[in-house]
């Protein structure tokens, strides 16, 4: 029997946010959405001149398409000062009630 994924990550599911300047400007932030309990692997990463891009693979519970406790592209995953961006997010086809996320978190030179 194989084990189940080992949710033992407390992240924060962010979303990014116009928030207008009072000067007919607005500025970008980010808002929390809830938080998640989720396992992160890494997958690999590349190096470029500003830093380092380490890409992870996250695997949450499912939460029903359009459900706001359903992360998507655009938005990011926090745990504590780690923020890992998702590029992409599936349903885990070996893990049914799980979502796979594909994530990116870059880090300073």
């Amino acid at each position: 029997m194989m084990a189940g994924p080992r949710l033992n990550r407390f992240l924060t599911l962010e979303d990014p946010a116009r928030i207008a300047d009072g000067a007919g400007g607005f500025s970008e932030s980010w808002v929390a959405l809830g938080t998640l309990w989720g396992e992160i692997t890494p997958r690999g990463g590349s190096e470029a001149q500003d830093g380092s891009r380490v890409r992870y693979k996250i695997v949450l519970r499912a939460a029903r398409p359009g459900d706001p406790s359903r992360p998507k592209p655009s938005q990011r995953l926090r745990e504590l000062d780690r923020l890992f961006h998702i590029e992409a997010v599936t349903e885990a086809p070996d893990m049914p009630g799980h979502l796979l996320c594909f994530a990116y978190e870059e880090t300073a030179a």
